[in-house]
């Protein structure tokens, strides 16, 4: 014959993340059925995101001219492709 598992009640309240967090990597959802509610989300990808390979001293430099000029690698690799891009047509 199987033992009933114990199964902890959800605290009323968590006093931070950190202590949502530690209670959950401790349990499991699926012991409490009657918590959650499907919901249905609808969401417009707005911007997608591509990942691409580029050679180590490649990143370095760009990493080193996007911290110079205050904006983040990936926006600058943006500029540069499109300039390129668009100056070749």
């Amino acid at each position: 014959m199987r033992k009933k598992k114990q199964i902890d009640p959800i605290p009323e309240e968590f006093a931070s993340y950190e202590e949502a967090a530690e209670f959950w990597d401790a349990h499991d959802t699926t012991d409490y059925p009657d918590a959650f509610r499907t919901v249905e989300v609808q969401s417009e990808l707005r911007k997608r995101h591509t990942e691409i390979e580029i050679d180590t001293d490649v990143v370095k430099a760009l990493r080193a001219q996007a911290r110079r000029k205050g904006v983040t690698p990936g926006h600058l690799a943006s500029d540069i492709l499109r300039q390129r891009l668009t100056s070749q047509k």
